[in-house]
């Protein structure tokens, strides 16, 4: 009776183990497009910045004494190492996503292996102490 109690138990925490991590699995996936979207973004807004950058400094290689086309030139550079660090970070970010959906995927697998063990053991205990019962 005792190992049927614990069973039990244990098959309830893990459906609840489960339960929790499939919901937070669906919040990370709705996240997913969002991610990936802000990911392009960024990386084509660093790819303009880049040409736009790339351009102004040849400008400035062609008239290397013009003080607005150095300001401008700096500018430009500026904007291109902000925006190519934005876009290090959402590829991060959607990176660290991709981890997470995964490590939720595994963990739910491993969790329902664990629960189907239960659920196998324990149907095979109680035919047996219902067994056990009938023959008293």
């Amino acid at each position: 009776m005792a190992v049927s109690g614990q069973v039990n138990t244990d098959s309830l925490s893990l459906v609840s183990a489960i339960s929790k991590d499939q919901l937070q699995l669906g919040k990370l996936q709705n996240q997913l497009e969002q991610k990936t979207n802000n990911k392009q973004d960024a990386s084509e807004k660093a790819q303009n910045t880049a040409s736009k950058n790339s351009t102004a400094a040849d400008k400035l290689s062609e008239q290397p004494n013009n003080k607005k086309l150095a300001k401008k030139a700096k500018k430009e550079a500026r904007a291109a190492k902000k925006d190519s660090k934005s876009a290090r970070i959402e590829s991060g970010n959607l990176d660290q996503l991709n981890k997470d959906i995964h490590e939720l995927e595994k963990r739910i697998s491993n969790n329902q292996v664990k629960l189907d063990k239960y659920i196998k053991n324990g149907t095979t205990k109680r035919t047996a102490s219902d067994s056990l019962r009938t023959q008293l």
